[in-house]
């Protein structure tokens, strides 16, 4: 009889419990599931700005009900690091993980402990490829480019006008080297990764307003300084001749490298856009350097867009030093303008040109140049 008691009591507390528990559950918030209801950031003064993504390391708090039994939160494929104080039921506080993700799902996903999970649109906000520069942008196919920049991450693409992309050799955050392909054609750069594309906004091999080439030599000055056929000593050629000057330069002695009237240098004298002369802040001048031996003593000075010869002119001063690679310059062309004793005007007819080297110290020069032009600061599209 008294086993028979003690089976009906402990029936009678099992059966207690389990309408308690059912009532507790009943009583739970979505039926005790978990839900995430929203994200937002965790600044109490700002308890009210609601995110739909955030960037790399960025602290969140997942609100919601039902989650003190999350184990595990994931952003995309990459998992967060949980503190088990920071976890309730209504509420996660969770560092946005700052590794790359490889699988973008766009979600958020927590895992619990009984195995369930609860996924969540949520973008981590990575940027895409942020494209500065090139080391330089003349580079033969075949030859490594080296594009500096931001937010490099593989897998990555660099395609070229023409068509054609680039074997990648290398990828740093902020470093890409790719080998340039066949059939790549003067024109912007297009990077890509998972995170979006950006154009570059300067030109590979840019072939747009070019004032001194030596493709054919035109002007006055020294075309004994035109390199057409490279021998073993000379740099390579990056777009048809070049300039070389392998010479010692005395101090403050006077070197005309290149240049002239415009009736002398011909049609490529008249190459420089007229919203250039009038607008110069929105021009840059470039072009490739090569050095063999260090640029530091003298000085290098620019004349370009004058109507006759100033000699005033842009001092593009030491010390330079490329060890012998094609590196690409680049000057604001309002910094020229700025340093005449004339006003740029516009001229129908052409532009009085000169490279010239003059200034302190001997200089055993070995610098050599090739494609000056005058390009946009900002390519339209």
């Amino acid at each position: 009889m008294k086993v028979f008691q003690s089976i009906i009591w402990a029936f009678f507390a099992f059966f207690l419990a389990g309408s308690f528990a059912s009532c507790k559950k009943d009583d739970l918030p979505n039926n005790g599931e978990p839900r995430i209801r929203y994200v937002r950031i965790t600044e109490p003064t700002a308890a009210d700005s609601l995110l739909i993504g955030a960037a790399q390391g960025q602290l969140i708090a997942i609100m919601g009900e039902n989650l003190n039994d999350t184990r595990e939160v994931w952003f995309n494929d990459q998992k967060a690091i949980l503190t088990s104080t920071y976890i309730t039921a209504t509420s996660i506080l969770v560092s946005v993980p700052s590794p790359i993700p490889i699988d973008v799902s766009n979600k958020v996903k927590l895992i619990f402990g009984n195995g369930t999970n609860l996924e969540y649109q949520f973008e981590v906000q990575i940027s895409e490829p942020l494209v500065g520069s090139m080391v330089s942008e003349y580079v033969a196919t075949g030859d490594v480019a080296t594009i500096r920049g931001d937010y490099f991450y593989e897998p990555i693409t660099v395609a070229f006008a023409g068509g054609v992309e680039g074997e990648i050799v290398s990828v740093e955050p902020q470093i890409l080297r790719v080998k340039i392909p066949e059939g790549a054609q003067p024109g912007q750069v297009t990077v890509t990764t998972n995170f979006g594309s950006t154009k570059s906004n300067f030109w590979f091999r840019d072939n747009r307003n070019i004032v001194i080439s030596s493709d054919p030599f035109t002007g006055w000055w020294n075309a004994s300084y035109v390199v057409s056929a490279p021998g073993p000593d000379d740099p390579q050629l990056i777009n048809g001749n070049y300039i070389r000057v392998k010479k010692v330069i005395g101090d403050w002695a006077w070197t005309e490298v290149a240049g002239g009237p415009a009736d002398a240098m011909g049609d490529i004298s008249k190459n420089i856009p007229d919203e250039a002369i009038l607008k110069p802040e929105l021009y840059n001048l470039k072009f490739e350097v090569n050095t063999k031996k260090p640029y530091d003593k003298s000085m290098v000075r620019f004349n370009f867009g004058l109507a006759a010869q100033d000699n005033a002119n842009y001092q593009w001063a030491p010390p330079i030093d490329t060890k012998g690679a094609w590196q690409t310059v680049t000057i604001p062309f309002n910094e020229l303008a700025s340093s005449y004793n004339a006003k740029l005007a516009v001229n129908p007819n052409g532009y009085w040109t000169r490279v010239l080297i003059q200034g302190p110290g001997e200089w055993d020069a070995d610098i050599s140049f090739d494609n000056f032009r005058i390009v946009p600061k900002e390519i339209k599209e």
